[in-house]
């Protein structure tokens, strides 16, 4: 008995040892049996969890279809009887050749997040680029229901729009979450109806956050989540979510060379679009607040010269008179670093931060100037329409940009050391600066009499109150010119 046992004992032991070498040397069989045996449940795990977020998220994301009905002009139909014939009514010729206005329906698709639902008013949130011109919006709802949507308002500078349909039906409203969470390797999912094949539910991770840029010039009021989750055309106006089934971004464009999904997908970040939910409902229309600077990421040379090297922030390079920047006492030269305590990073988050605050209120702007920390209260006013603001440059003092001149730029422009250290850069057209006669290129040597040795002395003299006109002493093709400014 012994015996039996030990037999017993040296075979078990002997298919344990075998297995293992199976398994150590590749044996397919025995890979999937400990696969099977040891992984199964976790994937089945994971693919129930999958599978309550679809379940969660889809009967929320909408099925758009649009029409746009425009008017284009076409040349008159060619008469057969006056082409065999000949002109019946020459007087009438003129008349005759004169083209005809046409009606034409334009059909799309897009995708829709319902977010609310108040009473009998159901709203779903889109994208301008989907709904903004439509003249006739049908929304089709997951479980096949079907209504006739109508445009509460748009918001083209962040490419959103809200639609709404009325029932008093119960209908799935989409839990939006918080953006501000969201991180560079998120599991994340696309819902949409890509090139019409609606309530798709796509995977993938968050590629990277902060994205700026987009389509036909895309305004930077937004940045955008960018993600592999695959994104097509139809997809526009959808959702992107997390691991909760909650919204965390608007699917708005793709970055393809064949116009499908290569894995670069960009979303709206839903935080930068609840003041849009908010505003189109109450109002019908977005308000943005207004600053009133020109301003940009500063450059290695303008960091250098302002010592400000290894700091966050934007830099100042002009203001508009009466604007709530002038009124606070924001001056060309500042640099911003924080807006109510938060820290800026760039030119384009103070862009953003500032049309995200509401206007007709104060905030706390924290600057360095001339190497001190100052807090600026600047109450905001309403953002005007774009091309207003491009068009007031006549109010844009100075209205010019001014930049360090380098050991490299002396060597490209072949000056002297002697030549000077600070140079006109950009000019803006109908501004101060250039109706008194700056131009790009000239090398600033004095301002009111006192030599100027680099940007922070620039910006210094040009900042003294004590007289309302500044003297310029410039170098223009190595001669000497006086120029002047009033403020």
């Amino acid at each position: 008995m012994n015996q039996k046992k030990t037999l017993a004992t040296i075979l078990i032991l002997t298919l344990l040892t075998a297995g293992t070498f199976l398994f150590a040397q590749g044996d397919g069989y025995s890979r999937a049996l400990y696969n099977q045996q040891q992984e199964t449940p976790a994937l089945a795990l994971q693919q129930n969890e999958t599978r309550q977020i679809a379940q969660k998220v889809l009967p929320s994301v909408v099925y758009i279809d649009v029409v746009d009905i425009v008017q284009k002009q076409v040349a008159n139909p060619i008469n057969p009887f006056q082409f065999f014939f000949g002109q019946q009514n020459p007087g009438s010729q003129q008349e005759q050749a004169q083209p005809q206005t046409k009606e034409f329906r334009q059909e799309g698709l897009g995708s829709g997040v319902i977010v609310r639902q108040s009473g009998n008013q159901v709203y779903v949130l889109t994208n301008n680029h989907v709904a903004g011109n439509a003249d006739e919006i049908t929304v089709h709802l997951y479980d096949g229901r079907t209504f006739t949507g109508t445009l509460v308002g748009a918001d083209p500078r962040k490419d959103l729009a809200l639609v709404k349909f009325e029932t008093y039906e119960d209908v799935p409203v989409a839990e939006l979450g918080d953006s501000s969470n969201v991180q560079v390797g998120d599991i994340a999912f696309a819902v949409g109806s890509p090139f019409g094949f609606s309530s798709t539910f796509t995977s993938g991770i968050i590629s990277a956050l902060g994205r700026t840029g987009g389509p036909d010039g895309n305004s930077s009021l937004t940045d955008y989540i960018q993600t592999d989750a695959a994104i097509n055309p139809g997809n526009s106006g959808g959702a992107l979510v997390n691991i909760e089934g909650q919204v965390i971004g608007i699917n708005t464009w793709i970055a393809s060379q064949s116009g499908g999904s290569i894995g670069l997908g960009f979303s709206i970040p839903i935080n930068n679009a609840k003041k849009t939910i908010d505003d189109l409902i109450s109002s019908g229309k977005v308000e943005y607040g207004w600053l009133g600077i020109s301003m940009g990421t500063p450059s290695d040379n303008i960091l250098n010269g302002m010592d400000l090297t290894g700091r966050n922030g934007a830099f100042v390079f002009s203001v508009y008179q009466d604007s709530p920047a002038a009124k606070s006492g924001l001056l060309p030269g500042d640099f911003i670093v924080s807006i109510d305590n938060r820290n800026i990073a760039s030119s384009e988050e103070v862009i953003q931060q500032v049309a995200s605050l509401a206007p007709d209120k104060t905030y706390r702007f924290g600057i360095v100037r001339d190497g001190r920390e100052e807090t600026l209260r600047v109450r905001l006013t309403v953002r005007a329409p774009e091309d207003e603001i491009q068009a007031n440059t006549a109010h844009l003092w100075p209205g010019m940009t001014v930049v360090g001149i380098t050991d490299e730029i002396r060597t490209q422009l072949n000056l002297d050391n002697g030549a000077g250290s600070v140079m006109i850069g950009a000019v803006a057209d109908g501004s101060p600066a250039y109706t008194a006669g700056f131009r790009s290129g000239d090398i600033v040597r004095q301002v009111n009499n006192s030599r100027i040795s680099g940007l922070r002395d620039f910006y210094r003299e040009f900042n003294n109150t004590k007289t309302k006109e500044l003297i310029f002493k410039v170098n223009r093709q190595q001669s000497d010119i006086i120029l002047g400014l009033v403020r």
